[in-house]
């Protein structure tokens, strides 16, 4: 009962904004934003569970990215929530990207970071060491960013963008999916849901899902209004709060799970995750949110980048750049970490400052790979291997864990 009781937490936690949804109810938007979030902050943990047990019918590479992708769904809903309000009214379109943009960041600069961090102080180990199999990861992740490059310079998300972001993506799933069985390690109440008999499993995974999706549904609208609504009302910029409290409140189930990961000695699973997660959201959420605006708008036309917008696309395709390259030789150090997790909350600190963050993750970037010429090797191999016709044979991990 112990281990499941996380479970009656969360549903409980999005109860009361759905019986004040479904009443009619209509509060403050700090209010609003404050229910329908711990609403969609239970919904990511029911969601995150459910993918889990997934992982005892699917590849484990294709579970990672259904585990990275459903964990974020709650971040997809707000997010084309607001593309498809931006077809309708273009000052919706700021706020599009900036949930998009910081959630993207927050990955690489917090989540991927705290997973170093957590394995560090539980073996006194300062690299953590992935398996070659993860190049798959690193292939999508490397030609999305280098794609990314394309956006803010032409000033505009368009369908061309949803196009060859979306063809990334659905490679990236073909070669997941292509990749053996194997037993999953499930912790917490995913482990005592695990250990029912086939039938009634399925059937609490299915409710899960269903659930935690209409919950999704109910609660998108009202939070991402309602942080608009509190940074009018208190006077706070709303790009900062769809920027950043959103992407938080919405992948924070992930962050746990792979911290958790981390604490119970699996690191470089809670890392691969965190990785998965990138990749989903630098091709399939970018790539929906023209798509979603073009709907709306009734017309194939793209949707605007002001300067602010394309600025921080190119900061986060540039602070992707820099975490890339890192992880081209298959493992994440400490001192690599700290400069994700130092460079991101120095820019958090000082948004006004874009242009030399954004310089200083390019010349970063490139001295690995002037000092390191075999990172660019492995990618370019990481890249062959996602695009060609025939799967490699998947290879054994880089050493073990410890240095």
């Amino acid at each position: 009962m112990k281990r499941v009781l996380p479970v009656f937490l969360a549903v409980g936690a999005a109860c009361p904004w759905l019986y004040l949804r479904l009443v009619g109810f209509h509060g403050s938007p700090a209010v609003q934003a404050a229910l329908s979030g711990a609403a969609i902050l239970g919904a990511a943990f029911l969601l995150s569970w459910a993918a889990e047990l997934a992982q005892l019918d699917i590849s484990d590479a294709l579970a990672v990215a259904l585990l990275s992708f459903i964990a974020v769904l709650p971040e997809y809903a707000v997010d084309i929530y607001f593309a498809w309000q931006a077809g309708k009214d273009p000052t919706y379109a700021p706020y599009a990207v900036a949930n998009m943009t910081g959630a993207n960041r927050l990955l690489i600069g917090v989540g991927w970071s705290a997973v170093v961090f957590v394995y560090w102080w539980k073996t006194r180990s300062r690299i953590l060491r992935l398996a070659e199999r993860d190049r798959l990861e690193l292939g999508a992740l490397t030609l999305a960013t280098v794609y990314a490059v394309v956006i803010p310079l032409k000033g505009s998300l368009s369908l061309l963008d949803t196009a060859v972001l979306l063809l990334l993506f659905a490679l990236y799933i073909r070669s997941a999916s292509a990749q053996s069985v194997g037993e999953p390690e499930l912790i917490g109440p995913a482990a005592a849901i695990a250990a029912l008999p086939q039938r009634p499993r399925r059937l609490v995974t299915a409710s899960l899902f269903v659930f935690a999706a209409g919950t999704i549904l109910l609660s998108a609208e009202a939070f991402s209004e309602g942080l608009v609504g509190t940074g009018k009302l208190f006077g706070i910029d709303e790009f900062f709060l769809v920027q950043w409290l959103a992407p938080l409140a919405s992948e924070s189930p992930e962050f746990i799970i792979a911290v958790l990961f981390a604490l119970q000695g699996r690191a470089n699973l809670g890392l691969r995750t965190m990785i998965s997660s990138k990749v989903n959201q630098w091709t399939l959420l970018v790539g929906m949110l023209p798509l979603a605006f073009a709907i709306s708008s009734g017309s194939p036309e793209a949707m605007p980048l002001d300067s602010r917008q394309a600025s921080e696309i190119f900061l986060t395709m540039a602070q992707s750049l820099f975490a890339v390259v890192v992880l081209a030789r298959f493992e994440f150090s400490m001192w690599s970490a700290l400069a994700l997790f130092g460079l991101f909350t120095t820019q958090f600190a000082l948004p006004a400052l874009h242009p030399p963050f954004i310089a200083l993750y390019f010349v970063l970037a490139f001295a690995l790979l002037l000092r390191d010429r075999g990172r660019l090797r492995t990618l370019g191999r990481a890249v062959h291997n996602l695009t060609a016709r025939e799967r490699p044979v998947e290879e054994a991990a880089v050493g073990p864990e410890e240095p």
